[in-house]
């Protein structure tokens, strides 16, 4: 019942049944996870092979690649859309007038209230926020629960976070497309609005000529489905429009079939309009590689980078379909890289000098953040209190307090700190400073290019790591870093396991990797 979520060789289904199955891409089943209740039509997976879905009373639930649940959180209601993955992993969860923003291993990090429903779904922005419309009010959240609004002429049907490449420079703006086939950046001068001649203002170009249906941007241009089967190209930066083309939905149309929804993917091999009736692949010059239809599919289809077509039908099949030979560049076993970051990998200056110096300042900050992570309200506190935690970390203070910056580290569970930690292990002498970064990966989680484990692997062949209490942390981060992303991590962490299980380790590090071995089974 759901789009399929297509990613590193695999296809991941949504069934009424209240399951979620995998498939490979050859169609072999992978695995199949039982939510023991009904679902919502949403399936997100993130960059490591997460599956993210909810029951409809509301439990959010994570299975990772080897359909193993990792954890579920009560939000009290469904999702409303899909959960959004965030530059470094963090969740953004819409339901029903309310955004939730969780770490990858399920700590809450904020929740935001809004009056009204969402009438766009909330998507991912450039700035690795999230943009979403309650009508003709618009928000922009940024990571950290902080939020812009503007309030537009009319309510849009799509968002976009708007920077023209070639002026690196300038102020990201928002572009709001209207049911009219109007085109609008909000807060620039008039001249910059692209659309039909509305309240007097002088445009540029004419509306597009009929209601969008689905539309997706890259660079400075947007590609638009409308409802009369046409797909457009428009530059922002040229100010007109590039090309205009037929999809599928117009050869239906002229059948007498009318498509009220549709996906649109664009990426760098070109333009994939999807519906349930079919789906079209256009190059960036708008020339139309193919078209094809679908009969009785049950949702919308998926266009892998493989360049294979995925679609549930109505008779309980997963149909694949290979389409084009050109493939995304960089496939791997993982999904595709952030395109941005947070900043939260370093010390930021700009928050230095909140740092406190004197002692009994430091204690206070620690329990307010500790509090803070606790109680699920870290919010717009996170890039500050990431720099205190930081600098605090490798600082000159006792050191109760370093380790206990290293744990909160691992508790606010950005990807992005896991170089940072792993340069303590690797530098400090300190067993126990090793062990608090050992045990903050472990807590963060997500290791999709299984850096940490490498590190690990290493320290034990080169046999660096030789106190008992360091190689028990290790095995026990090497397991949950196993559990959290499945294959391929297994097994770099089998290996790492199997050399602490040998007779030449200590008892207690032995009988850690054997129940972490256990756990993988």
């Amino acid at each position: 019942m759901s789009l399929p979520s297509v990613q590193a060789q695999s296809a991941v289904v949504a069934l009424d049944g209240g399951n979620i199955k995998a498939y490979s891409t050859t169609g072999f089943p992978l695995w199949n996870f039982s939510a023991r209740g009904r679902i919502s039509p949403f399936v997100t997976r993130s960059r490591e092979g997460t599956s993210y879905i909810t029951r409809t009373n509301g439990t959010l639930i994570a299975v990772n690649r080897a359909g193993r649940e990792l954890w579920r959180r009560n939000l009290e209601d469904p999702l409303c859309s899909h959960v959004i993955i965030g530059w470094d992993g963090r969740l953004f969860v819409p339901v029903e007038k309310k955004i939730f923003c969780f770490t990858a291993s399920g700590n809450l990090l904020w929740t935001l209230n809004f009056e009204s429903p969402f009438t766009t779904n909330p998507k991912l922005d450039r700035g690795g926020g999230i943009l979403l419309a309650m009508g003709n009010n618009v928000c922009r959240v940024d990571p950290f629960g902080n939020i812009q609004s503007w309030t537009l002429p009319a309510s849009p049907v799509n968002l976009f976070l708007y920077k023209p490449v070639t002026a690196p420079g300038a102020q990201q703006q928002i572009m709001a497309l209207y049911p009219d086939g109007t085109l609008e950046i909000v807060g620039s001068n008039q001249d910059w609005y692209i659309g039909a001649q509305t309240e007097g203002r002088t445009v540029l170009l004419p509306r597009l000529p009929a209601r969008p249906l689905a539309a997706a941007e890259r660079e400075n241009n947007v590609a638009v489905a409308m409802t009369d089967g046409r797909v457009a190209l428009v530059s922002t930066e040229e100010r007109k429009i590039l090309w205009i083309g037929n999809s599928h939905i117009r050869e239906m149309l002229n059948s007498g079939r009318q498509e009220t929804e549709a996906e649109l993917l664009f990426d760098e091999r070109g333009i994939y309009v999807l519906s349930r009736g079919g789906a079209t692949g256009f190059s960036h010059e708008g020339r139309r590689y193919w078209f094809t239809f679908l009969q009785n599919a049950a949702s919308i289809p998926a266009f892998g980078d493989d360049g294979v077509l995925y679609s549930g039908g109505r008779d309980w099949i997963l149909y694949a379909y290979k389409l084009e030979d050109r493939i995304l560049p960089h496939r791997t076993i993982y999904g595709r890289e952030p395109e941005g970051s947070y900043g939260l990998g370093q010390p930021q200056s700009f928050y230095v000098p909140n740092i406190p110096l004197f002692e009994d300042e430091v204690k206070i900050k620690l329990d307010k953040v500790n509090a803070a992570i606790h109680s699920g309200r870290i919010g717009a506190d996170e890039p500050e209190w990431t720099t205190f935690l930081l600098t605090l970390s490798v600082s000159k203070e006792e050191l109760e307090r370093r380790l206990s910056a290293i744990i909160l580290l691992g508790k606010i569970g950005s990807r992005e700190t896991v170089p940072w930690l792993l340069n303590i292990y690797n530098n400090e002498n300190e067993p126990a400073l090793k062990i608090a970064a050992i045990t903050a990966i472990g807590d963060i989680g997500v290791d999709p290019a299984g850096s940490s484990l490498q590190t690990f692997l290493f320290s034990i062949v080169q046999g660096k790591a030789r106190n008992e209490q360091v190689l028990a942390a290790i095995a026990s981060t090497t397991g949950a870093l196993c559990r959290f992303s499945g294959p391929p991590l297994s097994e770099t962490g089998v290996r790492i396991l199997n050399l602490l299980t040998a007779a030449s380790q200590p008892s207690i590090v032995r009988r850690q990797a054997e129940k972490e071995l256990k756990s993988l089974l």
